[in-house]
């Protein structure tokens, strides 16, 4: 439908939509205007939500620093809604070489890599995550999700092949979609899925790329390194692993999946990782063989036409894994936390799926209206925990997710089961 009565629809939509989530309505869109699809699916659960009495959890503002607390709107908090796994952000070790950065180099390198914004600081970055990874090589980029997505478009090509597990990141997804490959997902963690997958489609494709995360950020479990590997090695494939949320994370030193499964490190083609968990900037990275790394470098769009990473976020990463080299107690205690959140969550019998409690703790509700309503009732009780809602997740997988950090105390661990466990009982009653 098209002309004057589909401008003036879309228009009072979003003005609705506008008005529910307390913003401005933008102008009218007039005659020529387009659709948006979702808006009217976003209207409605809104509307749905405000008739509950729910009120919009995301976008809350926090006054200052958010780590193991935050304060929103002058009130304190305990937080759960920020992956600062190792209480970095706003170490003064690492304020002081992001100050030294920002004089030296200013805020910005203005420019690609390529043409003018080479720096010394993003080699020696590179340089320090590849032997992170133990790997030759490693390009940064200076967003995470742009980093999965122009990998994958440029690596693979339509006749080859990507497996990847069901719940990998919207990152990767994308990338294999823009990349014309066939994509087909396995369950997830499942080996034996994957082997038929591939046992059926392998041989149809010319290249094939296995995918896998190293802890997986919706229920905070770990993949079966070694049997993929060895998957992968019997049916012909490369392999990446998403290290989001493993780097600084698992492994008694904090280098990820490998370290923790005792695998070796060069067994794996790529691995890919984020600066903006327990590395406290933002970006993204992947570090692997020289040759596709010079390859990426010289031809990946989200690399090629973006400007380089600026001094402060790479000093920033560079702070964080000097201080995680030096204090693996940090590690140590992030996995006493989460161990002490997920028994006493599961001591009193919440439904906490498959979390292994490395520093992610889901608490699996089974419905998006529960999940927003037990999200409200903890933030009105002075916990900040985000909930994870359908459709990011199915209706039946709803839930609240907790980022734990270091930085908690177990006294905060405990509070927070028992503040739980009594808001739960109050929406029962």
């Amino acid at each position: 439908m098209t002309g004057p009565k589909f401008g003036r629809r879309l228009g009072e939509r979003i003005k609705l939509l506008a008005s529910l989530s307390g913003g401005a309505a933008p102008a009218e869109t007039g005659a020529r205007g387009w659709s948006l699809p979702g808006v009217e699916e976003m209207e409605f659960m809104a509307k749905r939500a405000a008739a509950l009495g729910v009120s919009d959890p995301f976008f809350r503002q926090h006054d200052g620093l958010a780590g193991a607390t935050t304060r929103i709107d002058g009130r304190e908090y305990i937080n759960f809604s920020s992956y600062d796994y190792l209480g970095l952000n706003g170490d003064p070790r690492v304020i002081g070489q992001v100050e030294d950065a920002l004089h030296r180099y200013g805020t910005t390198v203005s420019a690609s890599r390529m043409v003018s914004g080479e720096r010394p600081f993003h080699r020696e970055l590179e340089r320090a995550l590849a032997d992170w990874h133990g790997a030759e090589d490693c390009v940064v980029m200076v967003s995470g999700h742009a980093t999965n997505v122009t990998t994958l478009a440029q690596l693979m090509r339509p006749g080859d092949l990507i497996i990847h597990d069901a719940l990998a990141h919207n990152s990767l997804i994308q990338g294999a979609i823009l990349s014309g490959a066939r994509r087909i997902a396995f369950t997830h963690n499942d080996v034996a899925a994957a082997r038929e997958q591939l046992w059926m489609h392998r041989r149809a494709h010319k290249r094939a790329l296995l995918v896998l995360e190293g802890h997986y950020s919706m229920d905070g479990d770990i993949p079966d390194l070694a049997a993929f590997v060895e998957l992968a090695r019997e049916f012909d494939c490369m392999t990446l692993v998403d290290e989001a949320h493993s780097t600084g994370v698992l492994g008694a030193r904090g280098h990820g999946i490998a370290e923790e499964a005792g695998v070796p490190a060069d067994s794996i083609d790529l691995w890919m990782g984020t600066l903006s968990k327990s590395l406290i900037s933002c970006g993204g990275y992947i570090a692997g063989r020289a040759d596709i790394i010079t390859y990426l470098k010289r031809t990946a769009a989200g690399f090629v036409y973006s400007v380089g990473l600026p001094p402060t976020n790479a000093a920033a990463s560079m702070a964080a894994l000097d201080i995680i080299r030096e204090e693996p107690w940090r590690i140590a205690r992030l996995r006493e936390n989460s161990t002490h959140l997920l028994r006493l969550f599961r001591e009193a019998g919440f439904d906490t799926g498959t979390s292994e409690g490395y520093g992610i703790v889901p608490l699996v509700t089974g419905s998006s209206l529960l999940a927003g309503r037990l999200s409200q009732a903890l933030f009105e009780r002075g916990l900040n925990v985000q909930p994870i809602i359908h459709p990011a997740v199915p209706e039946k997988a709803a839930r609240l997710r907790f980022f734990v950090s270091a930085s908690h105390t177990p006294e905060q661990i405990e509070q927070t089961a028992s503040v739980v466990a009594q808001a739960l009982r109050a929406l029962s009653e």
